[in-house]
Parts: structure tokens; sequence; C-alpha cells
């Protein structure tokens, strides 16, 4: 199942996770530029592990390394990105993204109970179960066997998938107060909200004109502020993740469609051609034209 760069919004996630709340994907480093995934959220929990490859995966502000084996755990709405680090191929990073209520409702005692103490931790943003680690074997067993069952959907997968989800959560809830924990400042958890704000208004608005001004309108903050809060989190400019995200979505054209330089430029916010051919060649290495002809 592909995963458009923009999934991780709320209204790009497969509309069928609403009956069966988990969605599967693997083999996505290999359609991104660099095999990095742009920084993104979302309001589900979401479990990635290592294969072949070094990781780093981005978590607020943390980095965090992955070896092969590894596998983490990232609590819902938590700002995160992901690149590779080593390996001769695009790791193959599978991953499920799964809301709480696969195990219970969330008026439920049982979510109440136990699900709730998980996604209501400020100070837990995420959980790294190493390969090495004896503590988290059956986890990591049962984690696989989620992926498993995802991907071939047997009979009664989805009973198998949510037997498994209760026993890593349950997992998570025995460990609790053991779990390394961090909390975030109020100037972090504030900065994070700004960055949210502004990164939704790029995704919504990119093939419109837009100015540094109304991404931290979006915010409501200066344009100093709204620069300052990109810097920290993701190293770079407003503007500059404006192309950048102009410039993925032209890239998804360019494999998925059969529109002309012209009609991409212009869908994705370009408003000369030239111009995009020169961004894209800069972010990419090489044209558009002979991205179309290197196929998918």
């Amino acid at each position: 199942m592909p995963i458009l760069l923009d999934h991780q919004l709320q209204e790009q996630i497969p509309h069928d996770i609403l009956a069966f709340p988990i969605a599967f994907y693997c083999d996505e480093l290999a359609a991104l530029p660099d095999r990095t995934g742009p920084v993104h959220w979302h309001p589900y929990f979401e479990i990635a592990t290592a294969q072949s490859g070094i990781l780093d995966f981005q978590i607020g502000q943390t980095h965090t390394i992955l070896e092969p084996g590894d596998s983490i755990f990232i609590n819902q709405n938590m700002l995160h990105g992901i690149r590779q680090l080593s390996g001769t191929a695009p790791d193959r990073l599978p991953i499920i993204i799964f809301s709480g209520t696969v195990v219970a409702p969330e008026n439920s005692s049982i979510y109440q109970k136990y699900i709730r103490p998980i996604l209501a931790c400020s100070s837990l943003p995420f959980i790294v179960f190493r390969h090495d680690n004896s503590l988290w074997k059956e986890v990591r067993g049962w984690i696989c066997a989620t992926y498993c069952a995802m991907q071939d959907m047997p009979d009664c997968y989805e009973l198998e998938v949510q037997r498994n989800i209760c026993r890593i959560l349950e997992a998570i809830f025995r460990n609790f107060d053991s779990l390394p924990k961090a909390e975030a400042s109020r100037v972090q958890l504030n900065t994070q909200i700004r960055l949210q704000k502004m990164l939704s208004y790029i995704y919504e608005n990119y093939a419109r004109t837009v100015t540094l001004a109304d991404i931290a309108g979006a915010a409501n903050i200066s344009r100093s502020e709204a620069g300052r809060c990109f810097q920290s989190y993701l190293g770079c400019s407003p503007v500059e993740a404006l192309i950048q995200y102009r410039l993925q979505a032209a890239r998804h054209l360019l494999q998925e469609t059969t529109l002309t330089l012209q009609e991409i430029s212009f869908a994705c916010g370009f408003h000369s051609a030239n111009y995009f051919s020169r961004q894209f060649r800069r972010r990419y290495g090489y044209s558009p034209r002979e991205k179309r002809g290197l196929g998918k």
C-alpha cells in the first residue's frame, strides 16, 4: 500500500482504518528521496522496525538510532521523521499505525484504564525495543507477527492483530513506571503546536501563492519566531520547507501522472517551469524530465 508523503495528516490516513483501526506500510523508504521521510504527525500510535540498515528516527527534537532488529513505538500526535543512515539498499521498514480503539472503544473501562494513560503521557514520546534487550523479546515477536498478519491477511487475521496489539500495550502498561520519561518543557510543547499549525497550512496551500507571513500567520506568530520554530525542529526555514514539500508533490505527479512539466509546476505552486526545474535538479540531482524517463 503506497503512502503519499503527506499521508500522516489525519485526512490522508486510509479511510478503512476507521472500520479496522490499523494500517500497514512497508518499502516506503525506496520511494523517498535520500531515503528520508518528512517530519509529520498523526493521531495514532505507530510502531516501526529497522530491518537491514541503521535508521535515525527524529521524535520531536530528539534523535534516536535504530539498528537492525530494533523497533520503536511512537506516541500519538508526536512530530517524527525517519532517515536511513547506512545500508546498501533501502530498508524495508515495516510500519503499523493504529488507534487504541483496536483494543476497546474509547468510552470503555479498558481504554480508560490501560490505553489513555499511555497516550496522555506527554513525557513518553517514544519507546525503543532493542533487539538485544531480553525484556522486550516477546514484544518484538508480537510486533513481527502483526506485520505478517497485516501483510498476508490470512483467515481471522484481524483477531490475531487485535490480540498482538493487546499484548504489546499490556507490556507497555505493566512496565510504564520504569520506562524512561522525558518531560517536554512548555516552550517545546508550544513550539511543536505552532509548527504543526504551520506545516498543516503548507500541506493544504502549497499549490497557491504562499508567503512567509502567511505561514507565520497560521500560528499567529511573527515571521522571525516562525523561522526559529522551523530551524529548531527541521533545520531549515519555513520557505525552504514549503519548497521541499512542493518538490515532493511534483515528484509524485511525475511518477503517477502524464501531466506536462509546466502543468506540474503550476499544480505545485511554482509559477515558472524553469524555476521548478532548477529547484528540482538542486534537490534531487537530476531534472524533472530525467526523473520521468527513469520511471518509478
